[in-house]
């Protein structure tokens, strides 16, 4: 079945569903996702979204702090862009009836995280991303020129490859014309035509063992851009959130928001002791990096499996009013907060680099826009700043929104696209061989690409996965397509591309730290 659209959305998220209500106003929209319509990285987004809003704050103060964790790989035009027109994107979310929490004065009652010289992070209690996930789909429901398809699996971009043309990382003026879709209900292979597509994925938590992401986040969107030869960056650099519960068997990770740090929280070893600043004078509200990896080195030096997170002498009713849902979930495996420290550990976070766009979020494939986790805006540099990423996906959505209706127009859709061929394929006789590769794979990753690595590591991963290309690449030409199979092979695409990046990477910088580098020697791997 052939289906044709005026803007193409792959993902119900923060950036798909902000870009698709504007959009709307100029063209028929369809938005599809491979799950439920509200589950993606949005919906478990604990902190909050942060912003200038008063005074002492200002947009020099959020600038600095986010180059700062950036740690000078930052691209300054786009965090100025982002930190002031940030505003203006809170309000698009207001109206659309985002509430965020307020004082008794009705101001908006800020949160401060982690590398934030200010309190700027607007929040709804604990769960600010299922709050503003819930109310932006309830605007995609009652807007009459979109559609929302859940259990569309998108598998690959159609450009001029399909049509018979060689394709190569040198050729000039690749066009997106659409993609190919797996409808998990029908079990066929169907062709959505679009004039613009806007690639809004999510991340790709699921690269490792241990993540806060949900299942479904396995890197699909940067992976198909890369199969069609766009260009990716900053791979490397994996931010691991430093606070995820330590609770064995729970996949994913239930995220402890670094706001309960702003709020006082501290970070102790398993003998109570407060080392954060041996780390980094600014304790346990030290950057996401820094953080990670002082936990990691204080579990290698004691042989444990998490530090603590003390919270016992914070105030039990502001605790409980500011973060319900983490009381709640310490409660029901035994932990009381305010007489127990809570065990954490680090825990895959967030993708800082993806697929790659100016600053209008346009790729360098015609037609194709990107927004939010997917894609490599240049805010974040080697670190991620707290609750930036919201604020990021508003903003270049917006911005993508803006440049696509301006050239809708002057597209036409392309008559000539060939349905998907599925020739000489059949059902898998074992679907072992993907489980085990997957399992496999995020050991891999965990062992050797995670918060610290080494050449040898590193080596050892990427031979490993040549091996595992290989054997997932046999099993999918003579295989009919499935979700498992087309998210490992995206994992696979994703492993490489962090591997490739950090091999290349010849100094220590923000997420990305090699034990065999230091401040005055470089090595490349070849």
């Amino acid at each position: 079945m052939q289906q044709r659209v005026d803007f193409l959305v792959i993902g119900s998220g923060i950036a798909g569903l902000s870009y698709a209500l504007k959009a709307a106003e100029f063209g028929k929209v369809m938005i599809i996702t491979k799950a439920n319509e509200d589950e993606t990285n949005t919906k478990y987004a604990q902190g909050g979204i942060a912003a200038v809003t008063y005074a002492p704050d200002s947009v020099e103060k959020h600038i600095e702090d986010t180059l700062i964790a950036g740690d000078g790989l930052c691209d300054e035009k786009i965090v100025r862009i982002v930190i002031e027109e940030g505003m203006e994107r809170i309000q698009d979310m207001i109206r659309w009836g985002a509430d965020f929490d307020k004082d008794e004065t009705g101001k908006y009652d800020l949160a401060r995280e982690g590398g934030h010289s200010e309190y700027r992070v607007l929040h709804h209690k604990d769960n600010t991303g299922f709050e503003i996930e819930r109310k932006l789909l309830m605007q995609i429901h009652q807007h009459p020129n979109i559609e929302l398809h859940t259990h569309l699996f998108a598998l690959d971009l159609i450009t001029q490859h399909h049509l018979g043309e060689e394709v190569t990382r040198s050729t000039g003026g690749i066009e997106c014309f659409g993609v190919y879709v797996l409808n998990l209900k029908t079990k066929k292979v169907d062709t959505i035509l679009s004039k613009i597509t806007l690639m809004a994925s999510g991340g790709a938590g699921q690269l490792y063992k241990t993540t806060t992401n949900p299942l479904i986040a396995t890197g699909d969107g940067v992976a198909m851009v890369y199969r069609a030869k766009g260009t990716v960056n900053d791979m490397e650099f994996i931010q691991f959130h430093p606070t995820a519960l330590y609770n064995p068997g729970e996949s994913p990770c239930f995220l402890i928001t670094e706001a309960v740090r702003g709020f006082g929280g501290i970070l102790r070893t398993v003998d109570g002791y407060d080392f954060m600043p041996d780390y980094d004078e600014r304790g346990s509200l030290a950057s996401r990096d820094i953080v990670a990896r002082a936990i990691d080195n204080e579990i290698k030096k004691s042989g444990g499996e998490f530090v603590y997170l003390d919270c016992t002498h914070l105030d039990p009713q502001k605790f409980a009013e500011h973060f319900p849902n983490i009381l709640r979930k310490c409660k029901s495996i035994g932990i009381d907060p305010f007489t127990n420290y809570i065990p954490v550990v680090p825990a895959a976070h967030y993708m800082c680099g993806g697929i790659r766009v100016d600053e209008y979020g346009a790729s360098d494939i015609k037609n194709l826009y990107a927004a939010g986790e997917c894609a490599c805006t240049g805010l974040h540099g080697a670190n991620r700043l707290a609750s930036n990423s919201l604020l990021e996906a508003l903003v270049f959505s917006h911005r993508a929104y803006e440049q696509s209706v301006k050239k809708i127009s002057d597209i036409r859709y392309r008559e000539d696209i060939p349905d998907w061929n599925a020739e000489g394929t059949t059902e898998p006789k074992e679907m072992i061989l993907i489980t085990g590769n997957r399992r496999e794979l995020q050991a891999l990753m965990s062992n050797y690409v995670g918060i610290v690595r080494s050449n040898i590591r590193m080596k050892r991963a990427m031979d490993r996965l040549r091996i595992i290309y290989g054997e997932t690449e046999a099993l999918y030409e003579r295989t009919v397509v499935s979700p498992a199979l087309c998210e490992l092979r995206n994992l696979i695409n994703l492993s490489y591309l962090v591997v490739k990046a950090a091999m290349q990477r010849t100094e220590n910088r923000g997420l990305h730290y090699n034990s065999d580098l230091d401040a005055n020697k470089s090595s490349r791997i070849d």
